[in-house]
């Protein structure tokens, strides 16, 4: 999949953050009284919601009815719409001088009025430490992830930090069933089995490209995984979309007691 080009702040968008970073403006969030609470308890501050979104033209591809396959040019405008939401997400919370944003919440919108045209939303709150250290992914960028402020603090507590919210997506083709492979399953508990196939097809090409997401971040793992199935694109394709956040473990005395967790040594 190709990378969208480098996002800056929109105009618009710039007044609001430059009254928040410069105190002009009380800072606004999405956390809930616990979630502010446990943040500032792991040594995050929130400076204010951040947002992304991108409208988007989505192409047409052909595909015989017959065959199972995806659909490129509809995978590759998801992926692309996505990633413009959450790169202009990420510039905004750059431009409060953020470590990160959690919280995120990466919504679709499509249009009856606009059957080809599609809409995604990214929005969270930015957060900086106040130990004055950078927490920003190896790229610079602040990281991302959709995990609550509890889950945060928990993650936090036991020496692991979020890198970026990763994501995979597959926009895929199911053929359709001949006549005489309708005639032969009537009336009978059968396995559909070219269905069975497909999606197990489309799911796992999800899967892996979230995966090589992260390991493009060199990060040690994935949690808070999702695969979900959006219907928007008729009868017969499904589009099948992996998202989870990509995870580092930065105390080195942080052992592992069992997969996927971990515990600070004492003392």
């Amino acid at each position: 999949m190709t990378t969208p080009p480098q996002l800056d702040v929109s105009d618009v968008a710039r007044g609001r953050l430059d009254a928040s970073r410069q105190g002009r403006a009380c800072f606004t969030s999405d956390l809930s009284v616990n979630e502010f609470v446990l943040l500032g308890d792991a040594g995050f501050e929130p400076l204010g919601m951040v947002l992304g979104s991108s409208v988007y033209h989505v192409g047409l591809q052909g595909a015989g009815w017959k065959v199972s396959q995806e659909l490129v040019t509809q995978t590759q405008a998801m992926y692309n719409v996505r990633e413009l939401a959450m790169g202009r997400m990420e510039a905004e919370a750059a431009q409060l001088g953020a470590d990160g944003v959690v919280g995120v919440v990466l919504r679709p919108m499509n249009y009856a009025f606009f059957s080809d045209v599609i809409e995604f939303t990214a929005v969270g709150t930015a957060v900086r430490a106040s130990d004055g250290k950078d927490y920003r992914s190896p790229n610079g960028k602040p990281f991302t992830t959709a995990l609550s402020g509890q889950d945060f603090w928990t993650l936090w507590q036991h020496g692991w930090l979020p890198r970026r919210l990763v994501l995979g997506n597959c926009v895929y083709h199911v053929a359709h069933q001949s006549l005489r492979q309708m005639l032969s399953q009537a009336g009978q508990n059968r396995e559909l089995a070219q269905f069975t196939q497909a999606l197990y097809d489309a799911r796992e090409l999800a899967m892996a490209r979230m995966q090589d997401e992260s390991r493009q971040l060199s990060a040690d793992g994935i949690v808070g995984t999702t695969v979900d199935d959006h219907r928007f694109w008729g009868e017969h394709a499904v589009e099948f979309a992996a998202v989870g956040t990509a995870v580092s473990r930065i105390h080195p005395d942080a052992v592992p007691v069992r997969p996927g967790i971990t515990l600070p040594l004492s003392g």
